[in-house]
């Protein structure tokens, strides 16, 4: 069985990222921004496997560094996704403050790929008292579209375990959700 080194696979990286040349290696591979702005309700506590679920390797999206917080009061957070999947509404990424427009700007802001979402409705929830969440600055993306690299976010992210397929919410009291942006 072949086995490829941290090296090898860094060499990988480097050399996709090179052809693809939309931002350079660095930029892709930088963790910008810190764990931030953290409402009053969350206090910081150890949970090593919900960080390590939320953390992704450079170009593949989710948190590139992150802190898990214990909701000890409901929090308010907020939701855009794609209108056309009902069950996308209680998915994992959040945030704690209400999304602006355009949806071109977020979507950079934030990481997120056009064919993750079409980004066309906003609700909003509240963490159970309880819940572990991770906040932290966005990964880099690679998009479908070859030519599409986002840079890491220093815009921070609420990830919630959510499994909205099997019914297991860390989220209630949601909104209906309206139409976005």
């Amino acid at each position: 069985m072949t086995t490829i080194s941290n090296r090898g696979v860094l060499g990988l990286q480097v050399a996709l990222l090179t052809f693809l040349g939309s931002i350079s290696v660095a930029q892709a591979q930088e963790c910008k921004g810190t764990v931030s702005n953290v409402p009053k309700g969350l206090v910081e506590v150890k949970d090593e496997a919900l960080l390590k679920s939320a953390i992704g390797l450079p170009t593949k999206g989710a948190l590139c560094t992150g802190k898990v917080f214990k909701a000890n009061q409901p929090v308010t957070v907020y939701r855009v996704y794609d209108a056309s999947k009902s069950f996308t509404l209680n998915g994992r990424w959040w945030s704690f403050t209400v999304p602006k427009g355009p949806r071109d700007q977020y979507a950079k802001e934030n990481a997120i790929c056009p064919e993750w979402s079409p980004l066309n409705i906003v609700s909003s929830c509240t963490i159970k008292v309880g819940t572990n969440v991770v906040v932290g600055p966005g990964q880099s993306a690679q998009c479908a579209d070859p030519k599409l690299l986002l840079p890491a976010s220093p815009i921070n992210q609420v990830y919630i375990p959510n499994d909205s397929r099997n019914n297991v919410l860390f989220v209630e009291n949601c909104t209906t959700g309206t139409a976005w942006p």
